[in-house]
């Protein structure tokens, strides 16, 4: 008899406990109990804010400038684009807007359509993009060409006031030039010079 009352007991503890653990609302619980330390952990509720603010930041919109020639080849002009990205990947978004090609009369392409985007890292200041070997097989410009396409990448990049200077990269590593008349060997600063 003793040992049945045991049992019952053990069993009505049971049952009372996963009634508290089943219940969704945790309104049987304790406050500061085992079922809140557990909410409280996995992220349902404070957890939640952040990585919702964090899918907004992944879609959030942003205005940007982009540069391309004028269709005399002198000078750059600013196109004012929308792009969607976070934080992190805004400079890659910017630059993969830039390589769409002007859409308004006035204004040239400079860089070849070819062109892939590899990436953009960031280095305190500086902006590494990396291109693929089209930028350089399917450059077909002189001097001014190549200081118009240097510019509009670096104009491109240094409007984010985080970014001083721009070196490019082509798949994955430092060129000395693009067609032989400016050097890229190292990080380059705005270019306020071509600015119309």
């Amino acid at each position: 008899m003793k040992r049945l009352r045991v049992v019952l007991l053990a069993v009505l503890a049971m049952a009372l406990l996963v009634t508290a653990g089943c219940d969704p609302n945790n309104e049987k619980g304790t406050p500061g109990g085992s079922s809140a330390a557990i909410s409280g952990n996995s992220g349902t509720s404070a957890g939640s804010t952040p990585s919702s603010s964090g899918t907004e930041k992944a879609t959030k919109k942003m205005n940007i400038k982009v540069y391309y020639p004028d269709d005399q080849g002198m000078k750059l002009i600013a196109v004012k684009r929308t792009i969607k990205a976070d934080d992190s990947a805004k400079y890659t978004e910017a630059v993969k807007s830039l390589l769409q090609g002007p859409k308004d009369k006035g204004q040239i392409a400079v860089i070849p359509k070819q062109t892939k985007l590899k990436g953009v890292k960031v280095k305190g200041d500086i902006a590494y993009v990396d291109f693929s070997q089209d930028l350089v097989k399917k450059f077909t410009g002189g001097s001014t060409g190549e200081e118009m396409l240097v510019g509009s990448v670096v104009n491109t990049l240094t409007e984010f006031p985080e970014i001083k200077k721009v070196q490019i990269l082509v798949e994955g590593k430092e060129i000395e030039t693009l067609a032989g008349h400016m050097d890229l060997s190292s990080p380059i600063g705005r270019m306020a010079g071509l600015l119309k």
